[in-house]
Formats: structure tokens, sequence, C-alpha cells
């Protein structure tokens, strides 16, 4: 019996986060159809018409249904200096499911609404930081080993995927969040990697099972997919489902990444 209480307190702890995030009004996207589900500009990436250096921005905002309450998707959008547009650069499973590939390449605005959730910029590099990393870029992408695959959990998928640029591009140096599931998915195959931001490590299991360390990260356990952790450097915690929650103050309420 105490087994299964502790199992059974286990799995409530784990759970708990999702469920809360399926609350909140901003994951209230359990149902619906994705073919009427805003794509609209979220108004948060400069006009390329009148930024003319180079930009290169993360961005992140919850999966579609249920897949909302536990994760979010993320992608990177380029722009060179003097660009008309961004390029966008992400992972889905629509390619694969028709025999083509997970990898989609457009030129796109690079904030739109992802099927409904408004998307949260998570890195945002201008300048010659950026036009330096643009060919870094165009080079992980084109490396990434799983361009005919995707599953949604453990990985590899979207957050596989831009986890693998951004260790190849660590310059960028993105705190993916604890939500970001498949981030932990190593795509070179191994056990052991730089984190995400660059500027810490990590082991992981298949992205079932590891620990990560870094100043931008923090400390962060991962448990079949879910995360938990905190981060010293901006007081906050990360937790499945949730996010990053901080005590910094942002517009006067707590600072809450996806």
């Amino acid at each position: 019996m105490k087994i299964l209480r502790r199992l059974s307190l286990l799995l409530f702890f784990f759970l708990a986060g999702p469920l809360a995030a399926a609350s909140l009004s901003g994951c209230a996207r359990l149902s619906g159809d994705w073919t009427t589900a805003s794509r609209e500009p979220a108004g948060i990436a400069p006009d390329p018409a009148t930024t003319r250096e180079a930009v290169v921005q993360v961005y992140g905002a919850r999966a579609f249904r249920w897949r909302g309450a536990f994760a979010v998707h993320t992608w990177i959008a380029v722009k060179p200096a003097d660009a008309s547009g961004f390029t966008t650069y992400e992972v889905t499973g629509w390619g694969v499911r028709n025999g083509g590939s997970a990898i989609n390449i457009e030129e796109d605005v690079p904030d739109r609404y992802w099927y409904g959730a408004r998307p949260d910029l998570i890195a945002d590099v201008r300048g010659a930081r950026a036009e330096a990393a643009i060919p870094k870029i165009k080079a992980a992408v084109a490396s990434y080993p799983y361009p005919a695959s995707y599953t949604t959990w453990p990985g590899p998928n979207s957050n596989t995927f831009v986890a693998h640029v951004l260790r190849q591009v660590p310059e960028i140096g993105a705190d993916l969040p604890p939500t970001a599931i498949g981030k932990d998915y190593l795509a070179d195959g191994g056990v052991a990697a730089r984190t995400p931001s660059g500027g810490g490590g990590q082991i992981s299991l298949f992205g079932l099972a590891g620990v990560l360390a870094s100043p931008e990260e923090g400390v962060e356990v991962n448990l079949l997919g879910l995360s938990f952790g905190i981060d010293p450097g901006e007081l906050a915690l990360r937790l499945p489902g949730i996010g990053k929650v901080g005590l910094a103050l942002e517009n006067g309420a707590p600072a809450r990444k996806p």
C-alpha cells in the first residue's frame, strides 16, 4: 500500500502542472477545428520594412488541442540584414505522414499564432551577432538527423529540431521552456550534450530521463519527458505543464514563460 500511495503522489505531482495549464484561459483549446484556428500575426516581430538589421528569433506557443496542456511547439525565424522578409524553420508531422520531410522552411510571418495560441518570444538576437548566426542556423537545419521522422513523445519532434539547431549555434543563448517536450531528445543519438542555451551540459536517455544544468536554464530534471527544476538566476521554478514561473515582476504580475 505504501508503494501505491507513493506512486499515486508521484503521478499527481507530474500531472498537476498539465491539469493546471489546461484550466488556464490560454490553454482552453482542448477541442476545435485547426482549419479555422487563428494564424494571424501576433505583432511581436519587427517590421522588415523598417528594421534593416539582421534578426534571429525563437518562438514558442502552446500545442494544439490536448497537447497544449503538456507542451509547446517551437520554431525559429531569421531575417538577414536588408532582407524584405523572414524565413521560418520548424518541424511538424504533417509532411512525414504524406511521405515528405518533417522540416518546413517558409518565407512567412515569423510570429503567427500557432493555431489559436499566441506565441511567446523566447530569444531575440539582432545586428552583427544575428548576421553571423544565420549561416550556422542554415547549416544546423541541414544537419538535422531526423528529416523524415516525427514522434510527438518523447521525440524527435519540433522541439527536438529547435534544440538541435540551438546547440549548434550557442551564441543565440535561448532558454527553451520546460514545456518544450522533446528538447531533451538528443538528436545525435548520444546521452550527453550541451544544453540548448549552449551554456551548460546535460545527460539524457532518449528524452525519457535526464538532468541538465547551466547558468541560463538553471538545474532541470526530466522524467518521462516532463521537466521540473529551478533557475536561481531568475528566481524561477521550472514546472511540467505550466512552464517557467519566476519571482521577477513583469507589468506588475509574476513572470511566467510558456
